[in-house]
């Protein structure tokens, strides 16, 4: 075995350790263990300092051991540190000395605090459940992530066009406005693949409704914009409505026949306030409830044929303090331990801790509320998901209340970000935790949701949030527009060259996916999980990596040109293929102009890419190009995954094309692993180069007549000295037959 275990009996504890090496993982032995009705605590000591995980909330990679204390209670709340966010991930990862790392996962879903001590060691404080932990044994980090997602099981895989740009805002009004934004869009030449609508779309804010005056032709736009290549999702909170008449609103009158929502103490549906005013919660622990759940999501779909859903306020938030008449005074509303959750009181913010659902109290069931929402909504959309001619596949739902498995069923939504004059405030810490904890679709909203950001700011946040796996702009219906098209010319180029560059990646990153969805890998990935051995990148969180071959180097401040990265040993070639770094293992400082992004290829990798289009329904259909980036010794390797980009389980069915890469003694060829009809008509022939890697970052519109300058079409290769040598081979080959291309 790779572990042993010590049982000591009094007084009681546990010590696992490794076989080889002797290093403790987890020994309770540090602390008494106290297991009483209400209140568990234990406590560990650690390997290190260096902790990551235990969200949400707003924090670095590595947490403070410095007496720092933690809550898990899912919280409607803006971010701020130190204070309980949306969802609950009771899960760390912990490096030790020389590299290895372990996890800790505590199966528990109520209310806890988890406290950070420097000696280092670290106490769990739970309000009731058992302690039901896994320790995962890596003994390397990206080890440690699979054998924590065997558990919590794998990310679902996403259709190829959630993974285009997403645009958002609370206050598009009306279809007219709506139609309008997607025409701007189009006329500044942005790529666009998904519009969305808040709240307004709604008939006063209730479920499954819509406005027949301002959003009349509702329908008509949502099948407009698929004739243009478009996608649509649409806001649905789990609130709802139980002020109308009896027999005027179907949800509600429908859920009270069938008993689908939460009762309070008297038995009676609890009623809050949210939105609509008085509401109603779906207890979606009860079967019944997902039954009823899909027939209203049909009634819907059958109006509005939209392509996902975004599943907000569930964790559950709700504007009044556990109900409109209070909640009861008993031990579960004041329990004798209450962890430090933002209000002092487990009903503030959402309903009381001792209204009943179908399985169990509130109280043991509050932080599993947005996962359950998450499996109902992923079950409700799934017989829509094969079949619909121009609806294609639809987004599985997006809560921004996650927990330990919510990367299987739905796209993780980060806070609502907060805008500073000064800095981005949602810096990519928060894209790598989500990938720890299995939701690797994740991404903030881009430009902030809360106040104004500059434009400087903006144009940062774009080229950051290009490299967010999942890419959604929206704002506050009381800030200043920030859509791409509103800032000046040179600003709205270097948006478009992010975006540009985004979708040229897509290939790329449509593959990590699959590694995710089909091996437990992550997307997003902090440099420790690619480079253990280095301490020096531990707590790098101002940087990030797309897999273990791209990384990115943003500008998170204003006023600044030039950035500090970190990179470890060997050998990195920029995108734009004009300058090599031979790297120790050291910091170097970058130039970043405002129209710039540092990215950076790693010797040894081969990136597929693809010529941008406005949208990924049309960019499918062009040529394809190959970056490789030659080790010192002249070897790189690669991988694509394809499938049509819509359908579900490809993967399982085995309706995918799969093609392994591989450069080698002056020659790359390309091996058919698994062979469908996909990839057929795609060639290897980018006719131009991706203008966001041009050097000299010339602005090229998509659509237009002007064919791009051919900086690196169909393959690139990036070879020593520095700058690189880039030889540049225009061929034309199908993608769907295996090639070889050498070169002297």
């Amino acid at each position: 075995t790779l572990y042993g275990l010590q049982v000591n009996q009094d007084p009681f504890g546990l010590v696992v350790y490794r076989q080889r090496g002797g290093q403790v993982l987890l020994n309770t032995t540090v602390a008494p263990l106290f297991f009483a009705d209400q209140f568990l605590q234990i406590s560990t000591s650690l390997p290190s300092r260096f902790i990551s995980g235990l969200g949400e909330h707003l924090t670095p990679l590595v947490l403070d051991t410095a007496w720092t204390r933690v809550t898990l209670w899912n919280r409607d709340m803006a971010p701020v540190p130190q204070v309980n966010l949306y969802g609950s991930h009771p899960f760390y990862l912990g490096m030790e000395d020389g590299g290895s790392a372990h996890g800790v996962f505590l199966l528990n879903s109520n209310a806890m605090d988890v406290l950070l001590q420097p000696s280092p060691a670290l106490t769990w404080r739970t309000t009731g459940g058992i302690l039901d932990f896994y320790v995962f044994l890596g003994p390397d980090p990206k080890s440690v992530v699979r054998q924590y997602l065997d558990v919590v099981g794998f990310p679902f895989m996403p259709p190829y066009w959630g993974l285009g740009f997403h645009l958002c805002r609370w206050g598009y009004s009306s279809t007219a406005i709506t139609r309008q934004v997607v025409a701007n869009m189009t006329a500044a030449r942005f790529p666009l693949d998904v519009q969305w609508n808040d709240l307004d779309y709604t008939d006063a804010k209730r479920d499954f409704t819509f406005n027949k005056k301002s959003f009349k032709d509702y329908p008509e736009m949502v099948q407009d914009f698929h004739r243009r290549g478009l996608r649509y999702i649409m806001i649905v909170d789990p609130g709802i409505s139980s002020s109308g008449p009896p027999g005027t609103y179907k949800p509600y009158d429908e859920g009270l026949k069938r008993g689908v929502f939460i009762r309070n103490a008297t038995g009676q549906p609890l009623i809050g306030k949210v939105w609509p005013g008085p509401t109603a919660f779906p207890d979606f622990t009860n079967p019944e409830t997902h039954e009823w759940w899909h027939e209203m999501v049909k009634d819907f779909h059958d109006q509005v044929p939209f392509d996902g859903m975004w599943i907000d306020m569930n964790e559950p938030s709700n504007f009044v303090e556990g109900s409109q008449d209070g909640c009861p005074n008993n031990s579960l509303e004041q329990p004798p331990y209450v962890p430090g959750v933002f209000g002092g009181r487990l009903q503030a913010g959402t309903i009381c801790a001792s209204s009943q659902q179908y399985l169990s109290s509130h109280y043991n069931l509050h932080s599993l509320y947005g996962l359950t929402e998450a499996i109902a909504s992923h079950d409700s959309i799934t017989p829509y998901q094969v079949g619909c001619g121009a609806l294609g596949l639809l987004l599985p739902p997006l809560p921004p209340c996650t927990s330990p498995a919510a990367g299987a069923f739905s796209v993780g939504s980060m806070p609502e970000a907060l805008r500073s004059p000064d800095a981005l405030c949602a810096p990519s810490a928060e894209v790598l935790l989500f990938n720890l904890f299995g939701v690797p679709l994740v991404g903030a909203d881009i430009c902030g949701f809360v106040g104004d950001t500059s434009e400087e700011l903006c144009v940062r946040w774009t080229q950051l949030g290009a490299f967010y796996p999942f890419m959604r702009n929206h704002n506050d219906h009381g800030a200043r527009p920030q859509e791409p098209y509103a800032f000046s010319p040179a600003a709205q180029a270097a948006m478009r060259n992010a975006l540009h560059l985004r979708s040229s990646l897509l290939p790329f990153l449509y593959t990590l996916f699959h590694r995710a969805h089909s091996a437990g890998e992550t997307v997003a990935r902090p440099l420790f999980l690619e480079f253990p051995k280095d301490p020096n990148t531990w707590a790098v969180d101002r940087q990030l990596m797309w897999g273990g071959g791209l990384l990115v180097t943003p500008v998170l401040e204003a006023g600044k040109t030039k950035v500090s990265g970190y990179f470890p040993a060997g050998t990195w070639y920029s995108l734009a293929g004009d300058s090599t770094i031979h790297s120790k293992g050291q910091w170097i400082l970058l130039q970043a102009p405002l129209d710039t992004i540092n990215v950076h290829v790693r010797a040894g990798h081969i990136l597929p890419l693809q010529e941008p289009a406005f949208s990924t329904a049309e960019s499918r259909k062009k040529g394809m190009a190959l970056v490789v980036a030659l080790t010192p010794d002249g070897f790189a390797r690669g991988d694509l995954f394809w499938d049509d980009g819509e359908s579900w389980q490809t993967f399982e069915k085995g309706d995918y094309t799969e093609i392994l890469f591989l450069a080698t003694h002056g020659a790359v060829l390309s091996q058919l692993l698994r062979a469908s009809a996909h990839l057929d008509g795609v060639l290897l022939e980018a006719p131009g180069c991706i203008s966001a890697c041009t050097p000299g970052g010339q602005d090229t519109p998509l659509g237009s007549d002007t064919p791009w300058a051919p900086s690196w079409p169909i393959l690139t290769v990036l070879t020593l000295p520095s700058p690189p040598q880039v030889l540049r081979v225009p061929v034309s080959l199908p993608m769907w037959e295996q090639f070889v291309i050498a070169w002297s």
